[in-house]
C-alpha cells in the first residue's frame, strides 16, 4: 500500500497473557482460547530445528539493476545502515536495464540518467504453478531507494521446489511510472502467471517527499495516466528475466486507468479459477478500490478470460462489489478466492474512521455467476484495530486481515477461513474463525499466536492446503534481540540500529524486548483444531528498522517492512516468503530480503 491512514486508538493497559502447559487449552485476554496451549520462548525458538525448517534467502542470489523514471539520491546512512541510491554494480538477472519504451515523453530530467542497483525487497506474494509443484514464483518490492520509497516489483524464480532462485528481475512494462507496487499474482491452469500491478506517478519535492499532482509540468511522464491497474503475464514457458507479455494486442495490458484528481486506485488482487469442472473455469478476477477521499473507498472488480497461450480476452468494465450496511466510508484489502464449484468470495474491511478507528469490520462478498452479480454478508463488526505503528519501531501495521477457502466440503460446504489482527490487549495477536454455512455462521473466534509473555504479533497469512490443512503464518515478536557481544547480533546489525525516535530504551538496542521480528506458523484440521504449536519459521532473529524504506519522506518518522508476505503450499510443504535484514554470509549490507521458509505440512 502506497497510503498511509492515521489511525489514533485509545491505549490501553499492557496485560499480561496467562500461560499454560504446552499443548493444554488456555484462554487469553484477547477472549479467545488459545487451543493448542502457550509455549515457552525456547520451545519456539528450538522449533526452527524440530520442525525441519529449511531457510533461503532468495533476492541475495541475484543482482538486479533498472533505470527509475525518477532518480532520488539523498541517504539516511550511516544510521541505521542506509545508503542512498546507488549506481549499478555486478547486475547477473541479464534484464533490460533500460531507458524503457514506457519512459518515452518523460518530461525534462526523467527518467534517471543510469540504471540504479536494487537493494531492499519489502512486502511480497508467492505462487505455485498448478502443472509444476516445484516451479514456484515470488515477488515484491523491488527497492532502489529506501529513504525516497522508489521502487518497481521484482520477482523470482524457482525450478527446484525454492531451494535455488535463478531467475530473478524486475516485472517489466510500467517503468514509465515512479512505482509499481502491491505484489500479487496468480498462475493460470496451463501455467501462465499473471502478476496484477498498481503503477503510480509522483514527483519529490525540494524535501524529499512525494507530490502526486495530475499536472503535465509536475508529472515525470505526462503522457501516461496518473495511475492505472493493469496485468502483465508471464508464459507457461519463460525462462529470462525479460520474457514478460507486456502488452495486449499492442498496448499496455491496462485494467482500469485513472487519471483525475481525487480518483485514487488502491490495493489490487488476483484470482483464476483453475478448475476445469467449474462452469466458470479460466475466469480471471482482478480486484481493488478506488479511493475518493481519505476514507471513502469503493470496492471493484474486472473479469476476462484467460487462454492457453498466456494471452486473455479483454478486461471487462469495473462492476461494483456491495457493501454491508454500517461501512458508509467504504472498505478495502480484498483478497478473492475461488471454491472449486466456481463460487467467488473475498473479505473487505472498513476501518471505521467516523468511529475514530474504534473499531474494524470485516465482511464477505460472493459470487455465484461468475462476478456478475454479489451478495454481501457481515462477518465481525467490533474488531478492536491495534495501532497504526508497533511498540517500539517505526514501521507501520499492514493489512489487518487475511482470507483462505478449503478446496474440500465439511457440512457440505467449502469452508471459509478469516484470520485478523486484535488489538483488544494494547498489543497485536492473531485471531482466526470458520464458517461451514458460506458465511452465514461463524465459528468462535481462537488466538494463533502461542506465546506466553505479551508482544506484538501481527500481519496474519491464511493457506488451505490440498488436503484441506489451515496454516496461517505471521510476524512475531516474542523473541528478544540478540545481546551485545554475541555472534547474532553481529550478523543481525543490532550496532547499526542507532536512530529510532519510537525507542525509549538504549541504542543499539541488544536485548530489546517486543522489537526485532521472525516468522511463525501455525496449522489446523479443516474444523481449526490445532497440529502442534506454533513453529518458529525464520532460523534468526532480525531488525526491522534497518534499511526501512521511509513511505512519505527520509526524515518521517514512518518506515515499512510490508503490508503482507506470501504463503503457499504443494506436496505436502508449505512455502513463506518474509522480510529478514539478518546476514546469514549474504548479505552483509542489512538490507531488506526475501527469506523463503520451507517447512512440512503437519
Amino acid at each position: 500500500m502506497r497510503r498511509t491512514i492515521a489511525i489514533a486508538i485509545a491505549a490501553f493497559a499492557l496485560l499480561a497473557l496467562a500461560a499454560s502447559p504446552a499443548g493444554t487449552t488456555s484462554a487469553s485476554l484477547t477472549g479467545a482460547i488459545v487451543r493448542q496451549g502457550t509455549q515457552s520462548d525456547s520451545d519456539y525458538a528450538a522449533s526452527f530445528t524440530t520442525a525441519k525448517v529449511k531457510n533461503v534467502i532468495a533476492t541475495t542470489q541475484r543482482t538486479s539493476c533498472y533505470t527509475p523514471e525518477a532518480a532520488f539520491f539523498t541517504s539516511d546512512g550511516p544510521n541505521d545502515g542506509y545508503t542512498g541510491m546507488s549506481e549499478c554494480t555486478g547486475a547477473d538477472t541479464l534484464e533490460d536495464p533500460g531507458p524503457y519504451p514506457t519512459q518515452e515523453g518523460s518530461n525534462p530530467g526523467y527518467p534517471a540518467a543510469k540504471p540504479m542497483l536494487v537493494k531492499d525487497h519489502s512486502e511480497s506474494d508467492i505462487r505455485v504453478d498448478p502443472t509444476n509443484p516445484r516451479h514456484l514464483i515470488g515477488q515484491s518490492k523491488w527497492f532502489v531507494s529506501a529513504e525516497g520509497y522508489n521502487h518497481l516489483l521484482g520477482f523470482y524464480e524457482s525450478w527446484d521446489g525454492g531451494a535455488t532462485w535463478p531467475t530473478q528481475g524486475h516485472v517489466p512494462g510500467y517503468e514509465g511510472w515512479t512505482d509499481n507496487t502491491d505484489p500479487v499474482g496468480a498462475f493460470d491452469r496451463w501455467g501462465n502467471f499473471y502478476s496484477l500491478i498498481l503503477p503510480y506517478q509522483f514527483a519529490y519535492t525540494a524535501s524529499g517527499g512525494h507530490d502526486f499532482s495530475i499536472n503535465k509540468h509536475v508529472e515525470p511522464n505526462p503522457t501516461l495516466a496518473a495511475e492505472v491497474i493493469a496485468a502483465n503475464v508471464r508464459p507457461h514457458d519463460a525462462s529470462g528475466a525479460n520474457d514478460w507479455m507486456t502488452t495486449r494486442t499492442g498496448s499496455t495490458d491496462i485494467v482500469a486507468p485513472y487519471d483525475s484528481q481525487g480518483r485514487e486506485p488502491d490495493k489490487q488482487w488476483i484470482a483464476i479459477d483453475t478448475n476445469p469442472l467449474s462452469p466458470f473455469h479460466d475466469r480471471i478476477y482482478a480486484m481493488w478500490v478506488l479511493f475518493t477521499g481519505p476514507y471513502s473507498a469503493h470496492p471493484y472488480v474486472a473479469i476476462a478470460q484467460a487462454h492457453q497461450d498466456g494471452t486473455h480476452t479483454p478486461w471487462s468494465a469495473p462492476i461494483s462489489l456491495p457493501q454491508v450496511g454500517g461501512s458508509p466510508q467504504g472498505a478495502s484489502y480484498l483478497l478473492p478466492h475461488v471454491a472449486p464449484d466456481g463460487s467467488v468470495y473475498t473479505t473487505l474491511v472498513s476501518e471505521s474512521p467516523a468511529h475514530g478507528f474504534c473499531c474494524g469490520l470485516i465482511f464477505i462478498d460472493a459470487s455465484k455467476d461468475g462476478g456478475l452479480t454479489w451478495t454481501s454478508t457481515p462477518f465481525k463488526t467490533d474488531i478492536v484495530i491495534p495501532p497504526l505503528r508497533y511498540t517500539n519501531t517505526t514501521f507501520r501495521d499492514g493489512i489487518l486481515q487475511s482470507f483462505g477457502l478449503g478446496p474440500k466440503k465439511v457440512n457440505g460446504h467449502y469452508p471459509l477461513y478469516v484470520s485478523w489482527e486484535d488489538g483488544s490487549t494494547g498489543l497485536s495477536n492473531v485471531l482466526i474463525a470458520a464458517s461451514y454455512d458460506e458465511g452465514a455462521t461463524w465459528t468462535d473466534p481462537i488466538q494463533v499466536n502461542d506465546n506466553a509473555s505479551p508482544v506484538d504479533e501481527f500481519q496474519p497469512n491464511v493457506d488451505v492446503a490440498a488436503n484441506g490443512t489451515v496454516s496461517v503464518a505471521f510476524y512475531d515478536r516474542r523473541l528478544p534481540c540478540p545481546g551485545a557481544g554475541t555472534a547474532d547480533a553481529a550478523a543481525a546489525g543490532i550496532a547499526l540500529d542507532t536512530a529510532n525516535p519510537a525507542y525509549a530504551g538504549a541504542l543499539p538496542p541488544y536485548g530489546a524486548t517486543n522489537y526485532c521480528v521472525n516468522a511463525s506458523i501455525q496449522s489446523y484440521t479443516p474444523t481449526l483444531s490445532p497440529k502442534g504449536m506454533n513453529i518458529r519459521l525464520s532460523q534468526h532473529t532480525w531488525d526491522p528498522q534497518l534499511n526501512a524504506p521511509h513511505t512519505s519522506c527520509p526524515t518521517c518518522r514512518g518506515t515499512f517492512i510490508g503490508d503482507y508476505f506470501g504463503i503457499i503450499s504443494a506436496s505436502g510443504k508449505s512455502y513463506t516468503t518474509s522480510v529478514t535484514t539478518y546476514n546469514e554470509g549474504t548479505n552483509p549490507s542489512h538490507y531488506q530480503q526475501q527469506l523463503i521458509a520451507i517447512v512440512a505440512i503437519p
